[in-house]
């Protein structure tokens, strides 16, 4: 659906320029680039040369770089405005750390040159290591995973392998918490293991009475959120912990909300064995979109020695032997690695950015940032309290959950309610998220933003709430209505997904 007719002749509306796809674009005789005449060459395509045009646009440098100029101006951003989405940590990222990773002995490095040609980036992932270890109190870290997801299958991957090193392969169950993120079970039946489900008490928490009673010796692990989606802290991880030990299992703690304890909470001493740590969103990298990102997961005592390959460790450390560093790409001593994540070594630039982040941070200011992220939602939920209705009672975590009560009967959606915040200039809040809470709205507004910021957001959407209870439906079911492109069919969308843009005449003869 477009939006409201423009009156001017161009189309345009000021300096909101309508934009055509690129494929609408150009002539496909143009190309921003003189190349010589191919000359005469024997055929070697067999018979499968091109019968037609190859489909792509013919543009001039400026058109396309005014092309995806223009595009980009038509997205929200967190260079833009505030980004309240909870469960994503979409912070402001110091442009120190893009300036470390794009350093040429960084960027230009290849996978497979010499170890003895990048000692720089064999330091830099030894030097995250040991922040990493020191940050967790743990025994081992793997940097290899791409991911979050990633991170949390190579813990699964270590605590099955350790399972069968004791003979003990028949576990083959994992506690879900329902609080816990939508991941963990996919991560654990990808394993191999059977999930059951843990449900959750009136304060957001596990229950652990339930939990005890679904703890038996065929139990491998438990994988738990904490702070969980709800943005509560699990008040009784070490109970939970401890339990599980004593049943011979494991405890896996997805790690996608460190931001929150970073410097406060070492999470050996919760009793977790494994954890990822998704250092795109807790220490600097713009991970929007799909990527990039980096989950590197640390490992407790139990589990060191089936951390997967590569590792990187200091020759002759222990030795007192300044001798580099070096890459372990085969089992030594008494390692037992349940294999390998990935090509290669991680996602290297993401490595570099988060050690940027924590030398320039300090221990004392990670603390402080964590702090600060967790003062901030809380202020979000103390100023937006009375006008919303929170989902659990007493202080969050780093991110503050709302549910659609103050909505009853005023005829507007969660949906609805995150449209109409589009029209005001803000980006809506995490919607229908955690699933435990009927119509969520989620908001995270970490460390970076200031009280300014979080004044004017707080003020819009108290004053939006209000509208909704005066009966100014329209206002909520018609939005957003100052945007480029006007509400979609989401259901349609959906279900019925246009992937691939085709002619206009292409289009017709279709139909």
């Amino acid at each position: 659906m477009t939006g409201p007719t423009p009156s001017t002749v161009s189309g345009n509306l000021g300096l909101r320029l309508e934009e055509p796809l690129i494929f609408e674009q150009g002539d496909p005789a143009k190309t921003g680039v003189d190349l010589p005449e191919p000359g005469d060459r024997p055929d070697r395509l067999g018979g499968l040369a091109r019968s037609g045009p190859i489909g792509l646009p013919g543009l001039s440098e400026p058109e396309v770089v005014r092309h995806y100029t223009r595009l980009s101006q038509k997205n929200y951003a967190i260079d833009s405005g505030f980004y309240p989405l909870g469960s994503c940590t979409m912070k402001h990222n110091p442009r120190l750390n893009e300036r470390m990773a794009r350093l040429p002995g960084f960027a230009d490095l290849h996978p497979f040159q010499p170890q003895g040609t990048v000692q720089g980036a064999l330091a830099v992932m030894g030097a995250l290591s040991d922040w990493l270890l020191g940050l967790t109190g743990m025994r081992a870290v793997a940097l290899s995973p791409a991911a979050g997801a990633h991170g949390e299958l190579c813990g699964m991957q270590a605590i099955r392998a350790a399972l069968d090193a004791r003979g003990e392969g028949d576990r083959r169950v994992v506690l879900v918490p329902e609080s816990a993120h939508g991941t963990n079970p996919a991560t654990a039946a990808l394993c191999g293991f059977k999930v059951r489900g843990v449900p959750g008490d009136a304060r957001g928490r596990v229950d652990l009475d339930a939990f005890l009673a679904a703890l038996d010796d065929g139990v491998a692990a438990v994988m738990i959120t904490n702070p969980n989606t709800c943005g509560l802290f699990e008040t009784e991880i070490i109970a939970l912990s401890q339990a599980v030990h004593d049943a011979g299992a494991f405890v896996y703690m997805d790690g996608a909300n460190f931001n929150a304890i970073v410097g406060r909470v070492r999470v050996a001493d919760l009793g977790a064995d494994a954890m990822h740590i998704n250092i795109h969103k807790t220490f600097s990298t713009p991970h929007g979109g799909g990527g990039p990102g980096a989950g590197p997961t640390v490992l407790s005592a139990a589990l060191a020695p089936f951390a997967p390959l590569p590792h990187v460790v200091a020759e002759g450390e222990g030795e007192g032997d300044d001798g580099g560093w070096r890459l372990v790409e085969h089992a030594e001593g008494d390692m037992r690695p349940f294999g390998r994540m990935k090509g290669f070594h991680g996602q290297f630039g993401v490595l570099v950015r988060a050690l940027s982040y924590m030398m320039s941070m300090g221990k004392d200011g990670l603390r402080q940032a964590s702090g600060d992220a967790v003062l901030n939602a809380n202020y979000l939920l103390a100023s937006l309290g009375d006008g919303l209705t929170p989902s659990f009672e007493g202080p969050c975590m780093h991110e503050a959950l709302f549910d659609d009560r103050f909505l009853k009967g005023t005829g507007v959606s969660t949906l609805d309610f995150a449209k109409a915040l589009i029209d005001e200039g803000f980006h809506p809040m995490t919607m229908y998220f955690p699933l435990v809470v009927h119509g969520a709205m989620l908001m995270e507004p970490t460390e970076t933003e200031s009280k300014a910021s979080l004044d004017a957001f707080c003020e819009t959407v108290l004053a939006l709430a209000e509208k909704a209870r005066a009966g100014e439906t329209a206002v909520f079911t018609e939005a957003p209505r100052h945007t480029p492109r006007r509400r979609l069919d989401e259901t349609r969308a959906a279900r019925q997904p246009v992937l691939r843009w085709a002619p206009p005449a292409s289009a017709r003869a279709a139909e």
